[in-house]
């Protein structure tokens, strides 16, 4: 009798990891390769996104590599790149003047970098104040917390970055885990609209907004 087939066990999509250091006599190189460890940083990252946003079922595996470009300019790092192949290019400058909490800015900064390759964004139609706060979302999720971030009501809803991020924790909670993943679901393949908070919470952004705000105010 023939062996019976197997079935592999579904798996995350790892890709493959490129990294490239423009200058390494920059004191923000040294710095950076005295705190983490580049392959496991971006495969921890790559999985705090999946599982902030995903299931294995549901998970993408169109990128296929992550290039990591360490170089010096102002401002701290940004995304760019083809569906499959993206690159993330990130300050040693910043690095450098995040001396004293070296390990955890680089390990969040590319926690967030990464969610950029991974996350939808309703066809180029999403307010970027959502997409930065839901990358700052899984980057709260992940425990790396700069000094300066606290939850504040003083902007929009979709001011972006902490201020998003937190506002999307306390809906989190507030809704069930998995909220903000059904927001990131629904702009897979439509164009944006505030129905994707009514959607997945029942509730308008506004008054949700207008609850976290009163919440705060305790």
């Amino acid at each position: 009798m023939p062996p019976s087939s197997t079935i592999p066990s579904p798996r995350w999509v790892i890709p493959s990891f490129v990294l490239r250091v423009e200058d390494l006599n920059h004191p923000g190189a040294t710095i950076f390769f005295d705190n983490v460890k580049p392959k496991r940083a971006l495969e921890d990252a790559v999985m705090a996104s999946y599982k902030a946003m995903y299931t294995l079922a549901t998970s993408p595996t169109h990128v296929k590599s992550i290039t990591l470009v360490l170089r010096s300019f102002e401002g701290v790092a940004y995304t760019f790149g083809t569906h499959a192949n993206k690159e993330i290019n990130l300050s040693l400058d910043h690095i450098k003047n995040s001396e004293s909490h070296a390990q955890d800015e680089i390990l969040g900064v590319l926690t967030h970098e990464v969610v950029h390759c991974y996350q939808y964004n309703a066809k180029d139609t999403c307010p970027g104040g959502l997409v930065e706060g839901i990358a700052d979302f899984v980057r709260l999720h992940a425990g790396y917390v700069p000094p300066h971030w606290r939850p504040s009501c003083r902007d929009k809803w979709d001011a972006g970055y902490d201020a998003t991020a937190y506002f999307l924790d306390w809906i989190e909670k507030r809704c069930g885990d998995g909220t903000v993943s059904k927001i990131n679901g629904s702009m897979k393949d439509s164009r944006y609209s505030d129905k994707v908070f009514q959607d997945a919470t029942g509730h308008r952004v506004e008054k949700l907004w207008e609850q976290y705000c009163e919440h705060l105010k305790l």
